[in-house]
């Protein structure tokens, strides 16, 4: 592995914010393709996954889904339970940035997919009593349309219908709808 690579994920343990910050905007730069050295930090960045730095949390969640495209045995799937259980984080940001990042698993390959899309609909299902339901939802659904767009199956699509059409109310219902408006 890089040695700069290794020292940025120091950084983001470290206790300087700024180099924390370096070192997060570095490695999701280096992980926008693929990697070689994805297995020499997966087991790490999954145990950040329940570090007790929410950053770190956050981060690792990111990082995790980037690298998804970089794992040809599919560890994914076995991990992706721990993943998810950062959208379920205490910090309402840390589990918004995971939400946010879980689409690049659904597009890692069919796999990857599948235990992405059982996963979201199961967190969009379940979220109704939290404090930030809605905007869970609505991230569930973008993540949808961000799979979609990429990998453009009409399964996504009636599956992201579907979760739209079980709310009962109108003004979620149509809030939902804006990220699949023009399909």
């Amino acid at each position: 592995m890089n040695p700069t690579i290794r020292q940025n994920l120091d950084d983001i343990h470290g206790p300087d914010k700024a180099a924390q910050n370096r070192a997060y905007e570095a490695v999701i730069a280096a992980t926008d393709s693929s990697v070689e050295w994805a297995y020499d930090v997966w087991d790490e960045v999954v145990t950040d996954l329940r570090h007790k730095d929410n950053h770190v949390r956050a981060i690792a969640a990111q990082l995790l889904c980037n690298l998804a495209k970089s794992d040809p045995e599919v560890r994914i799937t076995s991990d992706f339970p721990a993943l998810l259980n950062v959208t379920r984080d205490e910090r309402f940001v840390t589990a918004r940035h995971c939400l946010q990042s879980l689409w690049k698993v659904g597009v890692a390959g069919p796999p990857q997919q599948k235990i992405w899309r059982e996963g979201v609909v199961l967190r969009f299902t379940e979220c109704r009593t939290e404090k930030n339901w809605s905007l869970i939802r609505y991230d569930i659904l973008q993540s949808m349309r961000n799979v979609y767009d990429v990998t453009p199956d009409d399964g996504i699509r009636t599956a992201a219908q579907e979760l739209i059409d079980s709310e009962t109310d109108d003004k979620y219902r149509k809030k939902y709808a804006k990220p699949w408006k023009d399909v």
